[in-house]
C-alpha cells in the first residue's frame, strides 16, 4: 500500500497503519526529501517516492516482517531494503531533531523534570552463538537485551536511555550508567531498584514483603500510590512496542538495537510535543 492509497485514511486509521501521526510524517519527509529525492539528478532514479521510502522503513518498524517479505510487496531487492533502512535510520538520526534530550541534561532542566521515574524493558534475541550466559535473563528466561528509560513523570517525556545485557541486574546497569540527579530531584522505582536511596537520598521504590509477616495496610496504601506515579513508564514502554521490531525476537545485528531505540524514543517525544 503506497502513500498515495494512504494519505486518505483518517488520522487514527494512518497513525494505526504507519505508527506515527501524519504531522510527524510529514515533517519527516521534509528531512529526508534533500538526500533521497534524486529527480534530474546523474545516477540511477529511485523506484520510490521519498513518502512511499519513508513508509518502507516505519512498516519494518512497526510490522517488523523479514526484509525479504518487504521487498517482495515493494518490488525492490532485499539488498535495496537493507540499505534504505540503514540510510533512514542514519538520516534521522544525524537530523537531531529526533533526539533525546540526554543524561547530562538532568540537572540542568532540574526545575521542570523534578520528578523522574527509571525503569527498565526487554526486548527478546535470538540465542547468541557465543557468549549465551551475558545474554540469558531469568526474568524472562530467554536471551535478551535491556533497555533502561528515564521518564519525566509529568508528562511522559524520555530523557535518556541506557543498554545492556540480559544477564545484567537492573540496579546494575543504573549504576553502571549513572545519572547525574540532583538532591532535589525525586527519582521513583520498583522493587527490582532497592538500596538506589544509597546511591541518591531522594528516591522511592515499593516496600517488599517480608518473609514472616505481611505489609501492613500504611505500607499497602504507599505501594498503591507510588505505582500510580510509576504508571507513566508502563504507558511509554507501550508506546515504545507499538513497534514490534522492539516487541518480538530481534533478528538484527546487536550494535544497531540501541539506535533504532533511541529513535523510536525520539520519535515519541517528537509527538507528545504536537498540538493536540
Amino acid at each position: 500500500m503506497t502513500y498515495e492509497q494512504l494519505k486518505h485514511l483518517k488520522p487514527s486509521g494512518f497513525k494505526r497503519k504507519c505508527g506515527v501521526y501524519r504531522d510527524t510524517f510529514e515533517q519527516m519527509v521534509e528531512l529526508l526529501r534533500p538526500d533521497l529525492e534524486r529527480c534530474g539528478k546523474r545516477g540511477g532514479q529511485n523506484k520510490l517516492s521519498v513518502e512511499d521510502q519513508l513508509l518502507l522503513v516505519l512498516e519494518y518498524w512497526r510490522e517488523y516482517r523479514t526484509q525479504f517479505h518487504i521487498a517482495t510487496s515493494w518490488g525492490l531487492s532485499e539488498s535495496a531494503v537493507c540499505r534504505l533502512i540503514q540510510k533512514v535510520e542514519s538520516l534521522l538520526m544525524a537530523s537531531g531533531q529526533f533526539r533525546l534530550p540526554g543524561k547530562k541534561q538532568v540537572a540542568e532542566n532540574a526545575y521542570r523534570w523534578s520528578v523522574l521515574v527509571v525503569d527498565v524493558t526487554e526486548s527478546p534475541i535470538e540465542r547468541p552463538k557465543k557468549k549465551q550466559r551475558a545474554y540469558y535473563s531469568g526474568k524472562k528466561r530467554r536471551h535478551t537485551l535491556k533497555a533502561q528509560v528515564v521518564v519525566n513523570q509529568a508528562n511522559g517525556q524520555i530523557i535518556c536511555t541506557a543498554f545492556g545485557k540480559g544477564r545484567v541486574h537492573d540496579f546494575r546497569l543504573f549504576k553502571l550508567h549513572r545519572i547525574p540527579l540532583l538532591p532535589e530531584q525525586l527519582c521513583l522505582a520498583d522493587k527490582g531498584y532497592q538500596g538506589i536511596t544509597n546511591l541518591h537520598t531522594l528516591s522511592c521504590t515499593p516496600t517488599k514483603k517480608r518473609r514472616t509477616a505481611k505489609l501492613d495496610s500504611s505500607e499497602r496504601q504507599h505501594n498503591r500510590l507510588l505505582a500510580r506515579l510509576r504508571v507513566v513508564a508502563e504507558h511509554v514502554n507501550r508506546r515504545l512496542k507499538i513497534f514490534r521490531i522492539l516487541a518480538e525476537r530481534y533478528r538484527n545485528r546487536r550494535r544497531r538495537f540501541g539506535l533504532r531505540f533511541n529513535l523510536i524514543a525520539a520519535i515519541i517525544n517528537f509527538e507528545l510535543a504536537l498540538p493536540s
